[in-house]
């Protein structure tokens, strides 16, 4: 185990996720781990200050910061935190990411356009991040654009324990459905854990933005169906595939997005849609109308991120965290353990 301690240190995203993780880390080790006594400001033309008040010369620093939005000022902050702690002799920085900004440009979907992903990473490791942790990229090739390691944690074997804790271990009419072709893999991968078949709404686009038209692939009539996705940005083309999915016979429709983006209109489309649940994780900070809406519900990352911080610090698998029942004990204050022997 190493000499130092874990530190961590938040910039201004997702003070509530960072202090929860704060939380579970004291639990787990037994000693009160706090956020670095730190201030990340604004001069009045928008300009980031940051100022650390605690010595962090040779520390194992976490710097917790997702680049939601507004992302632009949220990854400044991280960069502008990162240069402030390596000017001030951190041993390791290691940015923990929840969510990742910029994943969707991880290509040259047309001529004369950037991969922004990569100029991200670039600034990134340019900053002096030496190790990254976040969970469910949009595009896992993002990892390979990172010259330094890269943990991308999966929100799946949460959601897998809050499935059956929600349906009480009985997956005989649970189906999950991926809401396009290009997130298959994904929605495969749940419906292993949980022991439960597979569907895909097919969607036709005429032009970018706009689509002509779903169609279901696979037997829905008289299941339960859970979308998966990896994040929900304005919740029209979720919203319209549970539609869709009641036209072909589906008794209840729910949704897990594991970023909840929730832009504009989202949170009111959700509201007023056949879904009977839309769950989130708190890898973005909900709004409050979010937190408000009946059928939206946000379950914790804040267990695994800890434990995957903690595995980071003393050198120990990260990969471990993949597995459902290395989560167990993790969430067992959530989803109690009595249910898993079935």
């Amino acid at each position: 185990m190493p000499a130092q301690d874990p530190k961590l240190i938040s910039g201004n995203a997702n003070l509530t996720l960072a202090n929860a993780i704060s939380r579970r880390m004291s639990m787990h080790r037994g000693m009160q781990v706090g956020l670095v006594d730190a201030r990340v400001e604004r001069f009045n033309d928008g300009e980031i200050f940051v100022e650390v008040f605690e010595n962090v010369r040779g520390e194992d620093m976490f710097i917790i910061q997702p680049t939601s939005k507004p992302a632009n000022d949220n990854l400044m902050e991280l960069l502008i935190i990162t240069d402030a702690l390596r000017r001030s002799s951190a041993a390791r920085i290691t940015a923990v990411i929840p969510y990742f900004g910029y994943a969707r440009q991880d290509r040259r979907t047309k001529a004369r356009t950037p991969i922004s992903s990569k100029l991200v990473a670039n600034m990134m490791v340019t900053a002096g991040i030496e190790r990254i942790l976040t969970m469910d990229l949009h595009a896992a090739q993002i990892q390979g654009f990172f010259d330094i390691p890269v943990d991308n944690l999966y929100a799946s074997p949460i959601f897998a324990l809050d499935i059956l804790h929600q349906f009480n271990g009985d997956m005989s009419d649970v189906m999950v459905v991926s809401p396009d072709v290009g997130g298959v893999a994904r929605a495969r991968e749940l419906a292993t854990r949980i022991g439960a078949p597979l569907a895909i709404v097919d969607k036709r686009r005429e032009k970018a933005g706009e689509v002509a038209g779903m169609t279901v692939i696979g037997d829905v009539a008289g299941h339960k169906c859970l979308i998966v996705d990896d994040m929900c940005d304005t919740a029209g083309t979720l919203c319209k595939a549970a539609e869709v999915l009641m036209e072909a016979g589906a008794t209840e429709v729910h949704a897990y997005t594991t970023h909840g983006v929730l832009s504009g209109p989202a949170v009111e489309r959700v509201s007023g849609s056949v879904l009977k649940t839309l769950v989130i994780t708190d890898t973005i900070e909900a709004p409050a109308a979010a937190r408000a809406c009946a059928n939206i519900r946000i379950v914790p990352t804040a267990p695994m991120f800890a434990q995957a911080i903690l595995n980071i610090w003393n050198g120990t698998s990260v990969s471990s965290l993949f597995d459902t029942q290395t989560l167990v004990p993790i969430y067992e204050g959530l989803y109690p353990k009595g249910m898993w022997g079935r």
